[in-house]
């Protein structure tokens, strides 16, 4: 009995060497994020792998969104090792940097390095001239619309017929509420457009996207938010206005109490026939073809934000115009990132978790995997059509891809907000806006409210070292 008992113990001492690879059996890692299932359910199955690799163990700790700011960062900034990993969003990474550990040096070469987009790679996942984060998730906004609604020959004569012109995406936010217009008929239970105006709702993110179109000005470049040269606000000038103005009018097309609806909401409303168009992240075309929660299976269809042919000019107070649609497609929230605390006693465990999460492997089956909430970021993700035909028709593909890959390679892309003090910026930034979407306060009035707090905000925070930052984040040289 011994001789069996030591053969088996044999088997299985050499079976665990070649598991633990590398061995990290005495580690439990601690990672946090979001409530899932968005993130956290894509983190719980990569740990599944990594701990069946290393034999390591990780313990997953959710918390509602609003509230991942100031755990991590009073947790970080008073020295408490509470996380070994934080999942969190571009927007934070400036004020967080000092507390954050280096991306090891191995993890910056190589084919999986190689493949990641050059948009989150070397604009989003820095700071300072250092990796600090790991993108896990790819994130811009793009318009979604009904392949049978949009390519059906009768709406098709109707609308050309009502609007002189041809039925399809939209190019421009005014052909959009054209067909937001056009497909608007709640007595059918059809609704022209869905997109999300409540606050803590993810809402300032929709009015940005119609924002780009009219500030992201290609000659001025990294003076959508403020002016690059004096850090003054720019978010009260008339192409904000008229942003501001259009995203409202889309109230007229949304579905009754739109003004409750964040962006979790605008996904089932397009994935279960509801509406014509949603903008949104890259979730509801996955949705959409998920034939346990679609009825819109088959009729996905994606396309790059509208643009417009006027583009306000900062420096000399007027529009400029184009012969052509100017696309700003806008990279919203930028996408989850991961990151390892400086204070984190398992720092190389913690890197080793992150590289499992985000190789092309588990990550190229959670982009394909309705409710992670992963997106595309990575070359290969675009680029292996196969993996998204288990989804998709290739009709649904092509567009789906191609809006996405084509919004990261845009010219005239247009980068989120990063700046110390996001959270407080853009806590302005909702109050004010929440007004105007209710009829509380005009437009401008609600804009020029949120000019003057942000100002204020830039002189607490230091007027020069939010300049440096803010030319930093946009990609312009240090002045």
């Amino acid at each position: 009995m011994k001789k069996v008992a030591f053969a088996v113990l044999c088997a299985c001492a050499s079976y665990n060497v070649y598991a633990c690879e590398p061995d990290y059996s005495d580690v439990t890692l601690t990672v946090s994020t979001q409530n899932g299932p968005f993130i956290a359910s894509a983190l719980k199955t990569a740990a599944d792998v990594w701990e069946s690799e290393t034999c390591g163990k990780v313990t997953i700790v959710e918390f509602p969104f609003s509230e991942l700011f100031p755990k991590f960062f009073t947790g970080m900034s008073t020295g408490s090792a509470d996380f070994d990993v934080i999942g969190y969003i571009p927007a934070w990474l400036p004020d967080f940097a000092d507390y954050l550990s280096e991306m090891p040096a191995p993890m910056q070469l190589g084919e999986d390095w190689d493949d990641l987009h050059p948009v989150y790679r070397e604009r989003l996942m820095k700071w300072d001239g250092k990796v600090k984060s790991a993108t896990m998730d790819g994130d811009m906004h793009m318009l979604n619309y009904r392949g049978d609604l949009f390519e059906d020959a009768d709406n098709k004569a109707e609308f050309q017929k009502q609007y002189g012109y041809a039925l399809e995406a939209p190019l421009t936010w005014d052909a959009y509420y054209d067909i937001a217009e056009f497909f608007h008929r709640p007595d059918e239970g059809l609704y022209g457009t869905a997109e999300a105006y409540k606050r803590g709702g993810q809402q300032f993110w929709y009015f940005f996207s119609h924002a780009a179109s009219y500030v992201n000005n290609p000659d001025n470049p990294g003076s959508m938010f403020f002016d690059p040269d004096t850090m003054d606000a720019q978010i009260n000038n008339p192409g904000w206005v008229k942003a501001l103005e259009d995203y409202k009018r889309g109230l007229d097309f949304n579905p009754p109490g739109a003004l409750n609806h964040g962006s979790g909401d605008v996904r089932p409303l397009y994935a279960g026939g509801k509406v014509a168009m949603n903008i949104d992240w890259a979730d509801s075309g996955v949705l959409g073809a998920n034939p346990e929660e679609s009825t819109i299976v088959g009729n996905v269809r994606t396309a790059i934000l509208p643009g417009s042919t006027s583009i306000w000019n900062y420096k000399n107070s007027e529009w400029d115009n184009f012969d052509e649609p100017v696309a700003s497609p806008f990279l919203a929230f930028g996408g989850w990132q991961l990151a390892v605390p400086a204070n984190s006693k398992q720092a190389e465990a913690a890197w080793s978790y992150i590289a499992t999460v985000t190789s092309p492997e588990v990550s190229g089956k959670a982009v394909v995997t309705a409710n992670t909430g992963v997106n595309p970021y990575r070359l290969s993700h675009y680029d292996n059509v196969d993996s998204w035909l288990s989804i998709f028709t290739e009709e649904e593909a092509a567009s789906y891809l191609a809006a996405q890959r084509g919004s990261l390679d845009s010219p005239n892309v247009a980068l989120d907000l990063r700046l110390p003090g996001f959270f407080a910026y853009t806590e302005v930034l909702e109050i004010e806006l929440s007004r105007a979407l209710a009829g509380e306060a005009e437009p401008k009035e609600a804009l020029d409210a949120i000019a003057e707090e942000w100002d204020k905000l830039t002189d607490e925070f230091g007027r020069d070292k939010q300049l440096s930052a803010y030319r930093s984040s946009m990609g312009l040289p240090a002045l």
